[in-house]
């Protein structure tokens, strides 16, 4: 038999506690080894036996979230789930937790909470099971990634197949990064070892709405390009990087020689919105020869389809390599339907980017 995923739960909220392990105690291959309400009794707890998953609030008393999963990352880097609310501020918060080490993000509500949890279980254990095969040693020397499934459509929902290819050549690269879980961390390294002049860059993050525009801000505070969340009709131009908000889809179009995006709402694809394989597949449609696209770290299939539709195209494409991956799922899938032209570490995609302007 498989060794049940064992899972501690730490938050202040007696109705939240109860309703997790309620959910999680039901699901097949996990058992809630503690529900405690704050990481001071975490701490006591640890010292008897150690979970293989944490599922944390962030706001605490007595020790804030963030203090404790520093410290599980020190001692003994271990899984870690963020449950937190759906605010502005606690997106921060929250992105916080994810740079320090945590795998994923559940978002729960301020109002509705015992409804919301249970309408969300699949997701949450999910995430779970996901989390308890993270590899958490990456994490703990940098930071981490989310999720929102619950469907499986396929991009033609968004965007339907397309034979006509994309004009052969323009004066400007395209490149469309695709990542989940630990992919914040990922995608921080990448961009923060990019020049000023770098191709103009179109990124799938897996991440809940609110999430996304803090994430995006952060990261504009630490690289030498521009990172913004992606509004209606921004330009795609060297030096800036535009990441899909959370809960939207974004899709590349093409005016004459130019690039921009359009965010679109629609049903969920591949169990994601934003979804890296409607990118994906806008890419291939509008840019074909002249882009570059990268799967990165990332549970699940979404972006497999794509970056084969890219590859088609013409596209340049690559996937991250097993080794450097928290999870090496999205980018196990492209490997598999022959999408990716190569498999390169983590260390060496902001260097693939670059070459996208010697092409």
């Amino acid at each position: 038999m498989n060794t049940p995923v064992r899972v501690m739960v730490i938050d202040d909220s007696a109705v939240v506690r109860q309703v997790l392990t309620g959910l999680l105690s039901q699901a097949p291959g996990v058992e809630v080894m503690a529900a405690v309400a704050d990481p001071v009794l975490a701490i006591e707890r640890l010292k008897l036996d150690w979970p293989d998953v944490i599922v944390l609030d962030v706001e605490m008393p007595r020790m804030d979230g963030i203090t404790f999963l520093r410290m599980v990352m020190q001692q003994k880097p271990t899984p870690v789930v963020i449950c937190s609310t759906l605010t502005d501020k606690g997106a921060k918060t929250t992105l916080e937790a994810m740079a320090a080490g945590a795998v994923a993000i559940v978002t729960k509500p301020k109002v509705g909470l015992k409804q919301f949890l249970s309408e969300a279980g699949d997701e949450l254990v999910q995430t779970v099971k996901a989390a308890a095969k993270a590899n958490v040693r990456r994490l703990a020397a940098g930071r981490p990634a989310p999720l929102t499934p619950v469907a499986k459509n396929t991009a033609d929902v968004i965007l339907p197949p397309s034979t006509a290819r994309a004009m052969t050549q323009t004066t400007e690269r395209v490149v469309a990064l695709g990542t989940s879980t630990g992919g914040t961390q990922a995608l921080e390294e990448v961009l923060t070892t990019l020049p000023r002049v770098s191709p103009g860059i179109v990124i799938v993050q897996h991440m809940p709405e609110k999430f996304t525009a803090a994430f995006a801000a952060r990261l504009n505070t630490l690289c030498q390009i521009t990172v913004k969340e992606a509004e209606n009709n921004d330009r795609v131009v060297p030096g800036r990087a535009l990441i899909a908000p959370g809960g939207r889809h974004m899709v590349l179009k093409r005016s004459g020689a130019q690039y921009f995006v359009e965010v679109v709402d629609g049903p969920l694809v591949n169990r994601h919105r934003p979804s890296v394989d409607v990118l994906f597949r806008s890419v291939a449609k509008c840019a074909g020869a002249n882009a570059l696209g990268v799967i990165m770290t990332g549970m699940g299939d979404d972006g497999a389809v794509g970056l084969l539709e890219m590859r088609n195209a013409g596209a340049r494409t690559a996937a991250q390599d097993e080794d450097s991956c928290v999870v090496f799922g999205m980018p196990k899938e492209a490997i598999k339907r022959n999408a990716a032209e190569k498999v390169i570490p983590l260390g060496a995609i902001g260097q693939e980017i670059q070459r996208q302007l010697t092409l």
